[in-house]
């Protein structure tokens, strides 16, 4: 896979540097040339000193053969830029885009040329919750503009899905089982697999059957 990476920051740099290791083609644009004097040394990659804000830079750095694009830079505004000109001008696949500023999440859309989203303080506050949290839903990632959930419950003593097959629970077409963590044992949900009280369950659900899904887990 081929990847193109707005922004040589610690987060820039920091996924090129897994990205790297784990056997993909990493494209790094960076406009601070003294930045990337500093730190290229340090990452073997394909490093570009241009502005990602400007259609010229990313066509002359050959966006239009990367599969993905990570906007990661430290300024949502630059982040958007890049996210439009990326799906817009050079049709790239998947667009993901850092959300520095929590305040800005809804602009972080479809709209804006972004598939995925990532803010840094709402993911902690997920991670948070999902770590305290028992018989009760919880966000953990956002997909698709926001019309698109991966959601976590531990199922409580009072779930109304304890003991129940995932066949007979009734999950809309919204919405699908993807795991259920038993004893921090990863179960692949099947028709038949039964429900127990401390499941961890992980469901992937659009915007319109996350009331359903948790009235069925959390019954309330």
């Amino acid at each position: 896979m081929k990847v193109a990476i707005a922004g040589a920051g610690s987060v820039g740099t920091a996924i090129a540097s897994d990205l790297h290791a784990g056997g993909h083609d990493v494209l790094l644009i960076e406009r601070d040339p003294d930045l990337v004097e500093r730190i290229r040394g340090d990452l073997d990659i394909t490093w570009v000193v241009a502005d990602a804000c400007e259609v010229a830079s990313l066509d002359a750095a050959g966006l239009s053969t990367v599969d993905v694009v990570v906007a990661a830079t430290g300024d949502d505004e630059d982040n958007l830029v890049v996210s439009l000109l990326a799906k817009q001008e050079f049709a790239v696949p998947r667009v993901v885009a850092r959300v520095n500023h929590p305040k800005n999440q809804w602009l972080f859309t479809e709209s804006w040329g972004v598939d995925v989203s990532v803010s840094t303080p709402q993911l902690l506050t997920a991670l948070v919750e999902e770590a305290v949290s028992v018989g009760s839903l919880v966000r953990l990632l956002r997909f698709e503009g926001g019309t698109a959930h991966l959601v976590e419950v531990t199922l409580a003593d009072d779930s109304p899905a304890a003991g129940v097959t995932l066949a007979d629970l009734g999950v809309p077409r919204e919405a699908t089982v993807v795991a259920v963590v038993r004893d921090d044992r990863l179960i692949v949900p099947r028709g038949d697999t039964r429900l127990a009280v401390g499941d961890e369950v992980l469901v992937l659900v659009t915007a319109d059957a996350e009331d359903v899904v948790q009235q069925l887990l959390v019954g309330r």
